[in-house]
């Protein structure tokens, strides 16, 4: 008797299809998410400085709770679907720019055409490249928010990336020695600098989220000998007359 083969641990083009159809039909008109704002929302979730469980970030995804499914088929297909997209997500910040596979790349929308060279010759929903992305993540961000600004607090280095992630969300930038000046709009070609930078970034993330997490074994020392005991050293003497002398 043959059984199903199990679906694949990360999403292959088909799977990726398909939840991206099922979140334009059950989640964005309910101001859920869609595939890319999904893909940094699970991004920011997998290195988060503390472990968000599912029941509490999946009515996110859906724009509040979790729809009624139409069988227990196809809600079992969509756990499969957030589960493999999750795995894509924590095998991705495992990796840097230059190991990156191509099946882990972050999920968003890129122009076909990588040779254009002006601004004039894209369509205005073009430069918003990684703006749904951005925000998917400030979304994961806010559910630890507390914990998030604590590392930001600490780290200089960390602040440079959601600067970078706030530019692609706002399509602003600041100027930071001027923070009373005006925003001058983001630059396509930086945007796509940015998207390009964005696993190093979830990399260094990572690396940070596993250090803060080891736990730190104590230096171990053994007890100093008491001035009447003998010496360690072998002389047979006690320690005060020894080498507790100097």
């Amino acid at each position: 008797m043959s059984t199903s083969a199990p679906p694949p641990p990360f999403l292959d083009d088909d799977r990726i299809e398909r939840l991206s159809e099922l979140l334009e039909q059950r989640a964005v008109p309910f101001k859920g998410f869609n595939l890319e704002a999904l893909d940094g929302f699970l991004s920011a979730l997998v290195v988060s400085p503390s472990p968000v469980p599912q029941d509490e970030w999946e009515p996110v995804v859906w724009g509040g709770k979790p729809p009624r499914w139409d069988s227990p088929e196809e809600a079992t297909q969509v756990q499969q679907l957030l589960a493999a997209h999750w795995n894509m997500c924590a095998a991705r910040v495992r990796h840097d720019d230059d190991s990156l596979a191509d099946h882990l790349a972050p999920l968003m929308w890129l122009p076909e055409d990588p040779e254009l060279t002006g601004e004039e010759a894209l369509h205005e929903d073009e430069l918003d490249v990684g703006h749904d992305w951005a925000l998917g993540f400030f979304e994961g961000v806010a559910l630890r928010e507390s914990e998030w600004d604590r590392w930001l607090d600490d780290n200089d280095w960390m602040e440079e990336i959601f600067d970078f992630l706030d530019r692609l969300a706002s399509g602003d930038v600041m100027d930071p020695d001027d923070p009373t000046a005006a925003a001058t709009p983001l630059a396509y070609r930086e945007r796509l600098s940015i998207v390009s930078s964005l696993p190093g970034m979830l990399a260094d993330l990572n690396h940070h989220r596993v250090d803060a997490l080891t736990p730190r074994e104590p230096i171990r020392r053994d007890p100093a000998p008491g001035r009447n005991d003998p010496c360690p050293c072998g002389s047979g003497k006690k320690h005060k007359r020894c080498c507790g002398a100097h």
